[in-house]
């Protein structure tokens, strides 16, 4: 038996690299009969059946696992929010934030298109990207043509499994290909009528990129909260973590209880509005919910 991790999934069969090999394996049979399904960084053990093929016939405990797309292990999710063309939403921004949290992931957000903005544009972007860094997130800005990503992107991406996360025609596919030029990953132009790119990513795959992995995936076809209970959601704004132990009552979920500390903070200008306002939209989004049998 030979250990490695799953670095590429497509029509049933798994790409495992170990020990600088990479062999074309499928599943045991075993894995279907317990509904278990390998996914892109897993860490499994093989049986080889040849140099280049062989059989998972394990898989390791996960850390954490992502639904769609289809991941595990994920140790960093790379966000990447475009300034214009799409236009900066931070409503969408908060989505991923919160998706990311909840799976206990360090979130890396990256605004591109920095050099198309207007001198408006570009004082809006810095007031919200330091709004996200007092709150404690890592915020890069980049240009569109992404010529500065050796010094600013590198250093975060060894030693993690990285997940690159954000809306279709923000830069996801030109950020990778800006990380490895050997990689030609296809990118799309964004189209003018609906002002959002194309997908052009149709599987999950892993490339060993500084010192690290990071996955090119089809992109969050879903953001919907569909695994987060009400009472989680308050964990997946981490600003509101210094307080929320100030609230009069404990379990206090910040919307209509009275003495709450998250709403002093936002009173106070300590908590952006825009942030409890985002939590608040989320709140009643899960509450709608229909419930799950």
């Amino acid at each position: 038996m030979i250990q490695g991790i799953i670095i590429k999934a497509l029509s049933g069969f798994y790409d495992v690299l170990a020990d600088n090999q990479v062999y074309t394996c499928k599943g045991r049979g075993l894995f279907r009969k317990k509904k278990i399904t390998p996914l892109v960084g897993d860490y499994v053990k093989v049986d080889p059946q040849s140099d280049t093929t062989g059989t998972i016939v394990s898989i390791k405990e996960r850390q954490n696992e992502l639904v769609r797309p289809p991941i595990a292990n994920i140790d960093q999710a790379i966000i990447v929010s475009s300034v214009v063309e799409p236009e900066f939403n931070p409503l969408l921004l908060d989505r991923f934030l919160v998706l990311i949290e909840y799976k206990d992931i360090e979130p890396l957000i990256v605004l591109t298109k920095e050099d198309l903005t207007t001198d408006d544009q570009l004082d809006e972007l810095n007031l919200y990207a330091t709004i996200y860094r007092k709150i404690g997130y890592e915020v890069l800005i980049v240009s569109k043509v992404m010529d500065d990503l050796d010094e600013k992107i590198y250093p975060h991406l060894a030693n993690k499994l990285s997940v690159i996360a954000g809306q279709s025609g923000v830069g996801k596919s030109t950020l990778l290909n800006k990380l490895d030029g050997e990689l030609d990953i296809e990118t799309a132009n964004i189209s003018k009528s609906l002002g959002r790119g194309k997908h052009t990513t149709r599987h999950v795959e892993l490339y060993s990129i500084g010192d690290g992995y990071v996955a090119d995936t089809p992109g969050f076809s879903s953001l919907d909260f569909n695994e987060i209970e009400l009472e989680d959601l308050r964990f997946c704004f981490r600003e509101f973590l210094d307080y929320q132990d100030e609230c009069k009552f404990r379990g206090c979920l910040h919307m209509n209880e009275p003495k709450c500390a998250i709403k002093s903070g936002v009173e106070n200008g300590d908590i952006a509005q825009f942030r409890y306002d985002h939590y608040q939209n989320f709140f009643e989004e899960i509450k709608q919910r229909k419930p799950r049998y």
